[in-house]
């Protein structure tokens, strides 16, 4: 069988599962758009703050081009770091309050160059099972035994490390990409200082905590630039150390050409306004967005779990009907049998559109049962 008529194969076989996925032109501003002609409020970017649609941002982005140009040209290591990315950087660190950081073209390479360069022979990586798929491949990259604990459960995870000798590692999203929990970080911390492992906390989606001050644990921080901050990129921080072993041995970090000029300094505006008052009165209006849809939950990612791949792609062709743009999601991204609507909040979403998601959820929510 030649490649084409395997690829065919491979095709046919995620049709037949129900499972085809495709690319769609939607071009949006903020939380609203056009898709199949129809007007539509977006529940499913991760632009939580909105700050992607900020005057300053988009400005600054709009001067760091004409100043620097399009691209950075090339590696960082080579004529790749502009002023903006060191800026960017002392600015990321002070924000995390740590010794130093540094910036990726995106949180993806960020995963993998933490994983890859700590998680050498040596070691023992320990990560929930629910992680982001850039920290299971980290995961897969390294050279380190590997352990998956269970989903946010502290005893099994200090099961583990106690029948584990040697250097430890220990890795978890900060709020859950599909689930939008958050993980148990103070016990998880204090496991790691008991086992002198390693923290690694991926912060991409953590727009209202944990905070991560004062743990007990020696502790490395990862983010994206392209969430809350609503740029591209992604981040490290933590002791300069494991900063300067990042610069010197990170595959992704050193044969990657750096983050564009435009998006360093989008990053920088956003990170400032997120530091501001108005920072504090977005997350506000975010928090309220979030009660209004599921009380008390703890993060803007609200799941609607549903089970089953055809229940979750009906329940979002429903809504798109109604003009309101919620994915579905089905495995592999989520594990089989929870299927589910991913309802992502923004501080730009206004009461007409919160109340217009909640009446048709319960509406959705009748027909189930």
């Amino acid at each position: 069988m030649n490649w084409t008529a395997w690829a065919q194969a491979e095709l046919d076989a995620i049709r037949r599962a129900d499972r085809w996925r495709a690319l769609m032109a939607f071009d949006c501003r903020g939380v609203e758009g056009t898709l199949r002609g129809r007007d539509v409020i977006v529940f499913s970017s991760n632009d939580y703050l909105g700050l992607s649609q900020h005057p300053a941002v988009r400005r600054a982005a709009a001067e760091a081009a004409q100043q620097f140009g399009a691209g950075a040209t090339a590696s960082r290591l080579v004529v790749g770091t502009r002023s903006l990315h060191e800026e960017l950087e002392g600015a990321l660190a002070a924000w995390q309050r740590t010794e130093a950081a540094l910036v990726f073209p995106n949180g993806f390479a960020a995963n993998l160059s933490v994983l890859s360069v700590l998680g050498g022979p040596e070691v023992t990586v320990f990560s929930d099972e629910l992680n982001h798929a850039s920290i299971i491949d980290g995961c897969r990259l390294a050279k380190a035994e590997r352990r998956i604990y269970r989903h946010g459960d502290v005893d099994h995870l200090e099961s583990l490390l106690a029948a584990t000798p040697g250097r430890k590692l220990v890795v978890t999203d900060s709020v859950f990409s599909m689930d939008g929990d958050v993980a148990p970080l103070d016990a998880i911390a204090s496991l790691c200082a008991r086992f002198d492992a390693l923290l690694v906390v991926d912060e991409a989606h953590a727009v209202f905590g944990p905070a991560l001050h004062d743990l007990p644990c020696e502790l490395l921080r990862v983010g994206t630039l392209s969430k809350m901050l609503g740029s591209l990129g992604g981040w490290v921080a933590g002791p300069r150390s494991l900063i300067e072993l990042l610069v010197n041995r990170a595959r992704p970090f050193i044969f990657t050409t750096g983050l564009s000029p435009a998006d360093a300094a989008a990053a920088l505006a956003a990170l400032r306004i997120c530091m501001s008052e108005q920072g504090e009165r977005l997350r506000a209006q975010l928090r309220h967005a979030v009660d209004t849809i599921a009380p008390a939950h703890p993060s803007p990612i609200v799941p609607v779990i549903l089970g089953e791949d055809r229940a979750a792609l009906n329940a979002a062709e429903t809504l798109l009907q109604q003009g309101l743009y919620v994915p579905a999601i089905r495995p592999p991204t989520v594990p089989a049998g929870t299927a589910r609507l991913r309802i992502a909040l923004s501080a730009l979403h206004t009461e007409p559109m919160l109340q217009k998601l909640r009446q048709a959820l319960h509406s959705l929510q009748r027909v189930a049962a």
